[in-house]
């Protein structure tokens, strides 16, 4: 590892906020993850007449366990339980809910209790699942989108910057007319054509979202094409292509790093603003929009607003503080003052 790396993980931790705020949310993250692990109306483990059986990861028909009918089994259903119990046992995740599972007995919206610890939904599902659910789709959704996003601005500023001349200025035009266009009422239209899913949510952002990384590149490679590594790589005769991705592109992503964590919580609170509007994922998805409507709805339950909002906060909080660290471990001016000491 380079001197340099090193300074920058060392100011890195120095942000001990943002430092020991990764760690919460990688923390969360993987558990997120592996949510069927963790809340689901489905055992994780079956030990039935000396066969393991893996409800959660393969379905079985309720024949399997001598029941009568073909299709999948209703772990929940009291003659099913008995069929299990007779023959071994089963063992079931700590919320024994998934995110679309209706709790039966209870008024709806209910509040917290022993068996569902935040309460239920004005659908009777258990909030705790749904948020469970909901923080997996959302990051998950984040990171996708600021990925491909990345990926095509990155590039496309790399390309205006290096060439400039017409392809900058054409690109420029192209750019300040796309910019114009009104990308919610552009998905107001689509919603009402197509019925609106995770990946056609990602394909129309996308058509939108790689802009905000085309101007840090773009100024980036304008400084340096002029460097004289850059002049001397060129009468070596190295092509345009290695030049920018492996002499140029490294010192760019510099800047562009540090705005990548604040493009998560962006993208975090977007499709939150979408589902909240409704034009985001199909209803009945675990979704943190969702969830927040409900508690608009439902304001004689404080726990669907209050769950909602400190779910959305605490993941806006983190990957903002985790972005302060990076920019503090990018920042010339704390590895020079580190270089010093």
């Amino acid at each position: 590892m380079s001197p340099l790396n090193r300074r920058r993980i060392a100011n890195f931790k120095a942000n001990r906020r943002g430092y020991y705020s990764l760690y919460i949310f990688l923390i969360l993250f993987s558990l997120s993850i592996f949510s069927e692990f963790l809340a689901n109306d489905k055992p994780i483990l079956t030990y039935f007449d000396g066969n393991f059986l893996f409800p959660v990861i393969k379905s079985y028909p309720e024949t399997r366990f001598g029941g009568e009918f073909p299709t999948e089994a209703d772990y929940s259903d009291p003659f099913v339980i008995e069929l299990i119990k007779k023959k071994g046992w089963s063992i079931w995740p700590l919320i024994p809910y998934s995110y679309d599972t209706v709790v039966f007995g209870r008024p709806a919206p209910a509040p917290p209790s022993k068996e569902n610890w935040l309460g239920t939904d004005d659908q009777s599902r258990d909030v705790l699942a749904r948020l469970i659910y909901g923080s997996r789709i959302s990051l998950l959704f984040a990171l996708i989108l600021t990925s491909f996003s990345s990926i095509i601005g990155i590039s496309a500023g790399a390309v205006q910057g290096f060439f400039g001349g017409w392809i900058d200025l054409l690109f420029q035009r192209f750019m300040e007319i796309w910019q114009s266009m009104p990308r919610l009422y552009l998905l107001i239209i689509l919603a009402s054509v197509v019925q609106p899913s995770f990946w056609w949510l990602i394909g129309i952002l996308l058509l939108f979202n790689w802009m905000g990384y085309v101007g840090v590149v773009r100024a980036e490679f304008l400084r340096a094409r002029n460097f004289d590594f850059v002049r001397a790589a060129r009468g070596l005769g190295v092509s345009n292509i290695v030049i920018i991705y492996k002499h140029v592109l490294p010192n760019a992503m510099v800047a562009t790093i540090t705005f990548l964590p604040f493009n998560l919580s962006g993208a975090v609170t977007l499709l939150t603003g979408l589902d909240f509007l409704g034009f985001g994922l199909p209803p009945g998805s675990a979704s943190l929009g969702e969830m927040v409507t409900q508690g608009r709805n439902n304001l004689h339950a404080p726990w669907l607003g209050l769950t909602s909002f400190i779910t959305l906060a605490t993941m806006l909080i983190l990957l903002i503080f985790i972005g302060e660290a990076i920019r503090d471990a990018f920042d010339p001016r704390k590895t020079l003052e580190t270089t010093k000491g």
